[in-house]
């Protein structure tokens, strides 16, 4: 099966609401194609080793993907649609991610691992890192991975870079309380909207945190998303709640924890995914060394940051040291029109061969 049959295949199964048909194929695949331990964890994480060594390298995938649109299913079945024009493969996961764990499969079974090589397909990466955060909990620490995601023209047009660090996200709905009271006679409450917008403006005030990484500043920020408050025009509000978008960096937090001093204020943090950055250099700079011999671009591909985040970011909480590295361009996943370079992804499997025999190097 040559890698654009495998990504057509993995991208054809339906995977938004259950990602069960999906795991299966990717299942029976590897044991039918290569002689690898294969399990299937609780969570239905797909995970394969192979190979013997101290220290163990993971190439890492999911398989669940976002809601298709409507052109993107098959009108006759259950089914996605599959497009291949001019170099691309068009429909749902081509670019997120099933495009980057069809090469991941392929440099799985054609490698010779300089240590353990695990292949990793989780799922629930769409909706929080459920697989991902399963597998880590029950024991899932391979010492290295390269992640699938996107990296794409990140540096420059056609060129595929690795990316050692992303930002993270914390979402957080805050509720302030008040006492209701008619409007004619405002005095008698408390305004809970009024205590809602002093939190807001400690939230603007915050300093917001960043990071130099790979020659860049990768910046966190804190965005007031929603708001919700009052029953009637004329009744003072005794509860009023917003949320904050929060996109952290690694090893910094904006201080929200000031909010709990004000009051009648409650802190909720609802969505917690981690950032992630590359501290082991040898690791990322075999990376990069692996992904410029598979795509000679000239100039070739850097060392970059991504302003999302991934799996990478549970994984690097548990140590593994992580790099992404994958075919998706900037503002191609969950697109009506999603689609994925074939060239690109035969990029992609040269680079994921080519570090699993090379990594881990010898010390």
């Amino acid at each position: 099966m040559t890698l654009v049959d495998l990504t057509r295949t993995l991208v054809s199964i339906p995977s938004h609401e259950d990602e069960t048909e999906a795991g299966d194929f990717i299942e029976e695949w590897l044991h039918r194609e290569t002689e690898a331990d294969v399990t299937r964890d609780d969570a239905g994480n797909v995970i394969a080793r192979t190979g013997t060594g101290e220290e163990t390298l993971a190439l890492v995938g999911h398989h669940d993907v976002v809601e298709p649109a409507d052109s993107q299913r098959e009108t006759d079945g259950d089914g996605y649609v599959v497009e291949q024009r001019n170099g691309r493969l068009y429909g749902r996961g081509t670019a997120d991610m099933k495009g980057a764990l069809a090469a991941a499969m392929l440099a799985f079974r054609g490698a010779d691992p300089a240590g353990e090589l695990v292949f990793a397909s989780f799922v629930g990466e769409e909706v929080g890192g459920v697989g991902a955060r399963h597998a880590t909990e029950h024991g899932f620490e391979p010492d290295y991975a390269v992640v699938g995601e996107g990296s794409t023209n990140y540096s420059g047009p056609d060129v595929t870079d690795v990316a050692i660090a992303h930002k993270g996200r914390r979402g957080s709905t805050i509720v302030a309380r008040g006492t209701a009271a008619h409007a004619s006679e405002a005095d008698a409450g408390e305004n809970a909207i009024y205590r809602a917008t002093d939190a807001i403006d400690c939230v603007r005030e915050l300093e917001r945190p960043s990071v130099d990484v790979a020659g860049e500043t990768l910046e966190g920020s804190l965005t007031v998303t929603e708001i919700d408050g009052g029953t009637a025009m004329n009744v003072v509000p005794a509860r009023c709640a917003f949320t904050v978008d929060e996109r952290t960096v690694p090893g910094e937090r904006a201080n929200l924890e000031r909010l709990e001093s004000f009051e009648g204020i409650e802190w909720t943090v609802d969505q917690d995914w981690p950032p992630m950055q590359c501290a082991d250099h040898a690791f990322a700079d075999a990376v990069l060394e692996a992904a410029t011999a598979s795509q000679r671009s000239d100039p070739g591909p850097e060392l970059v940051t991504k302003p999302h985040a991934t799996d990478a970011g549970w994984l690097s909480a548990a140590g593994t040291e992580c790099v992404i590295l994958g075919p998706s361009e900037p503002g191609e996943a969950h697109t009506d029109d999603e689609s994925v370079s074939i060239a690109v992804l035969e990029r992609c499997r040269e680079t994921y061969r080519r570090i699993a025999e090379a990594w881990p190097r010898s010390r």
